[in-house]
């Protein structure tokens, strides 16, 4: 079934079906992050909204798919960080919600659409060309990610409950971002790795 999934979502309908997805939730990610970004230092504000940025490296990604090319660098950033940082939507608002929070339709909304996330960058691994450099570059992306948001305070809102326990989930995040890192090497630049070529229409 797995494998069936992976080669449906390498279709060029399923590819587009998830191109214009991506674009319109990185879109509305972009505008859920508007006011954190407005007081947010310039020199930080690349690094502030997590999730839509993980979204807008796999809709570029998509795009360069569509077109039947490659980026590896693009592709090893997407796939780490739509990891990461769906996963960590998820804990955080399912931790919320144990530990007393009242959860409501935005917050399921939270947790289905970046479970989506987590699962589109493990389905798209065999479709990826990522060399050993790209995922170097993108490990280094993540760490300094995690060093922003939770050394200079720039991290996601998280619910009130969860604020006293800010530096477990700092710690939490980085071992997140470093799983990803060993997921994408472990299904797309060992060399026995699951390989696969974009079906054609």
């Amino acid at each position: 079934m797995i494998r069936t999934l992976i080669h449906v979502v390498g279709h060029p309908f399923g590819l587009w079906a998830l191109f214009i997805i991506n674009a319109l939730g990185t879109l509305y990610g972009f505008v859920w992050y508007e006011s954190q970004l407005l007081v947010t230092p310039t020199i930080f504000i690349p690094f502030v909204p997590d999730s839509p940025t993980a979204s807008l490296f796999f809709t570029a990604v998509l795009a360069a798919l569509l077109l039947r090319k490659n980026s590896g660098l693009l592709e090893a950033l997407a796939a780490v960080t739509l990891f990461k940082y769906g996963i960590w939507a998820v804990f955080m608002n399912v931790g919320a919600g144990a530990m007393g929070a009242t959860l409501t339709w935005q917050n399921y909304m939270l947790i289905a659409s970046h479970a989506g996330m987590a699962i589109q960058a493990l389905l798209f691994l065999p479709y990826y060309r990522i060399k050993p450099w790209h995922l170097i570059v993108a490990a280094v992306w993540t760490v300094h990610n995690d060093i922003i948001d939770y050394v200079f305070g720039m991290h996601p809102g998280v619910h009130s409950v969860l604020m006293p326990h800010i530096d477990v989930i700092g710690y939490f995040t980085f071992w997140l971002g470093l799983l990803g890192v060993f997921i994408v090497y472990w299904f797309n630049i060992r060399s026995d790795r699951y390989h696969l070529k974009l079906p054609r229409s």
